[in-house]
């Protein structure tokens, strides 16, 4: 359960939500309870059991972000994957999902290469266009919004609506808005789903994902998956994801406020054959006029755009779907969906604006060779 608050400002949620002073001591910051087990009074009677179950740096930090998202029950996991991969393990032969056909490749490759020879049928679909369907039947409805890397957003309200009427669950992977610029369990999705590794630790430093529910039930269940595979966060790496989260909302001003300015100097440019930017977030896709060849001088040339996978943190990065986040999807979906091979995805970092420019500028004249 996340702490009570007096308030509903995110940015004060980022830094108290689900964390009280340390009560031996007083600490403001939630102890590194770096133990792999704890005493018990009697035998199988315990407030804390075993930091695969339960550790009290990992709750403070499960609290805080569903305080964020204005949920019930938060589960963190040592990676994104972990948590979309924990997620899927509530399917079942049989069961048919709905997912974006626009979503992260490591996602794709779960979905496609682990989960479907387990017998649960995928739908690959546009969910952000607004006569996407729905079947009669569906089990679970998988949506990023926006998405990676295309950055298409989805009418959340209005998807929940069809997914219920056709009796399925809705997650979300709100990675890329946040809680800052988007909360799904509001609009009616059922579990929210977060690589916490990217904007909300924020620091290019740890490795992490979590689930957030208010379903009592699938927060069970989740629990329980959660305990029995293991693939739980340690406590330093939820420390710093604590840390981390409680400059998230201004982190989020500055990485959107140099995104947009980024997004818009691309769209004037002659070079630019066109330009994806949500509104929000740190998160710009852009076609290069030219070839895969052009598109790889250019992200080779950046200096303050580090050449990398991965996305959200502080400092900006670069990088080539085709051939990198996306590079486990066939080519023929990637063409068909629209990630071409000159597509290239910007994280806008919080550095100087003007440095930005400057970088991304002498890059234009790299790739033209």
């Amino acid at each position: 359960m996340s702490k009570s608050l007096p308030t509903d400002g995110i940015g004060t949620k980022a830094i108290h939500a689900g964390q009280e002073p340390e009560p031996v001591t007083g600490a403001v910051m939630t102890p590194v309870f770096q133990t792999s087990t704890y005493a018990q009074p009697a035998p199988a009677e315990w407030p804390w059991e075993y930091s695969r179950t339960h550790n009290p740096t990992r709750t403070a930090l499960q609290a805080c972000i569903a305080g964020l998202e204005g949920g019930t029950h938060g589960l963190s996991f040592s990676s994104g994957m972990a948590a979309i991969d924990t997620m899927a393990r509530t399917l079942k032969p049989g069961d048919r999902v709905v997912c974006g056909d626009d979503v992260y490749g490591g996602t794709y490759r779960l979905f496609t290469k682990v989960v479907a020879p387990m017998g649960v049928h995928f739908d690959f679909v546009d969910l952000s266009d607004p006569a996407a369907e729905i079947p009669v039947g569906t089990t679970m409805v998988w949506c990023e919004s926006p998405t990676n890397p295309l950055l298409k957003v989805t009418d959340l309200s209005g998807l929940v609506t069809k997914a219920k009427a056709a009796g399925a669950r809705v997650v979300v992977d709100n990675t890329f808005a946040t809680p800052v610029y988007q909360r799904p369990l509001e609009l009616g999705a059922d579990a929210v789903v977060h690589s916490t590794t990217k904007y909300l630790n924020g620091h290019s430093d740890v490795v992490g994902g979590v689930i957030v529910t208010s379903d009592d039930a699938l927060a069970e269940q989740l629990a329980f998956l959660q305990n029995s595979v293991g693939a739980v966060p340690g406590p330093w790496d939820c420390f710093l994801t604590l840390r981390g989260l409680k400059t998230l909302k201004v982190r989020m001003d500055r990485h959107t406020a140099n995104a947009s300015e980024i997004a818009a100097w691309l769209a004037s440019r002659d070079d630019v054959a066109k330009v994806r930017y949500p509104g929000f977030s740190g998160m710009v896709s852009f076609d290069l006029a030219g070839d895969l060849a052009a598109a790889r001088r250019f992200v080779m040339a950046t200096r303050l755009f580090t050449l990398a996978e991965s996305l959200g943190g502080v400092e900006s990065l670069i990088e080539l779907p085709a051939i990198m986040t996306h590079a486990s999807v066939p080519p023929e979906i990637r063409a068909d969906i629209g990630i071409a091979d000159g597509l290239i995805r910007l994280s806008c970092g919080i550095e100087d604006l003007a440095d930005l420019k400057a970088d991304l500028e002498q890059a234009f004249r790299a790739a033209q060779g």
